[in-house]
């Protein structure tokens, strides 16, 4: 069944049109040692549903020690559950990936492309049919309404979340006490569609998230995935790494 669900899920990725750009981390041989510092690389690229819900997740790996990409679930789950691990992965962007990858003697960075035939044994995300909190359909006027959640291994870096441009989150004041829930909040108003999203601590120092709630002015929802992997990726640069994607309405 969850082999099924995945490649279902693979099929409705690829059905959207063109894929997204995949996920980059560099390896560092010291916790918080940045980039400069580099010994590896991983790329990831999550598996989505039709509504945009995680079930799988891809990760390969790149060492100075085996100098070869080997795809490896265990180390993406790795990544997510292990503290110790996680202070040595650093997000970065195509552009730094590549130039960490040719300093590091592995020559010109294979294209996405080539990056994702690396993806071999997908790890397998929790899945289930959306929680319904409320009555089915949509509320306020609007035809649809969905509630996600974002969920990030780590806790907020506030040094990088405070580079994040004002419409990807508004700090709360209090954001640096460790006690305060919600840290930011965001919106973003289209012609047809209002979003709101929360960014929340769940835990002190363990995980944190943001709650994303979509209401939609027509039976499209092609402006949600381009915003969830634009709010996904913005948290993932200021320190934490996504885990999965749930929706709960």
């Amino acid at each position: 069944m969850t082999g099924d669900l995945l490649r279902a899920g693979q099929a409705a990725t690829a059905s959207t049109g063109a894929q997204p750009a995949l996920d980059y981390y560099v390896i560092t041989p010291e916790a918080g040692a940045g980039a400069v510092r580099a010994e590896g690389l991983v790329v990831e690229e999550f598996v989505f549903t039709g509504d945009h819900r995680t079930i799988g997740l891809n990760t390969a790996a790149w060492s100075t020690d085996d100098r070869a990409w080997q795809s490896s679930a265990a180390f993406g789950r790795a990544m997510r559950e292990d503290p110790r691990l996680r202070a040595h992965v650093a997000a970065v962007g195509r552009t730094d990936a590549e130039t960490t990858y040719r300093r590091l003697g592995g020559g010109a960075l294979p294209g996405e492309t080539e990056l994702r035939e690396c993806f071999r044994d997908t790890l397998a995300l929790p899945d289930s049919a959306p929680l319904r909190l409320g009555p089915e359909g949509g509320s306020d006027g609007f035809p649809d309404s969905r509630v996600y959640r974002v969920l990030f291994a780590g806790d907020l870096r506030l040094s990088g979340l405070a580079c994040l441009a004002p419409e990807v989150v508004t700090l709360a004041e209090d954001a640096g006490d460790p006690r305060t829930r919600i840290a930011g909040t965001g919106g973003l108003r289209t012609a047809r569609d209002v979003f709101t999203w929360e960014l929340r601590r769940i835990g002190p120092g363990v995980a944190c998230c943001v709650d994303l709630t979509a209401h939609l002015g027509t039976t499209s929802d092609d402006a949600l995935r381009p915003l969830l992997r634009r709010l996904t990726t913005a948290i993932r640069h200021a320190g934490p790494i996504p885990v999965t994607i749930e929706r709960f309405s």
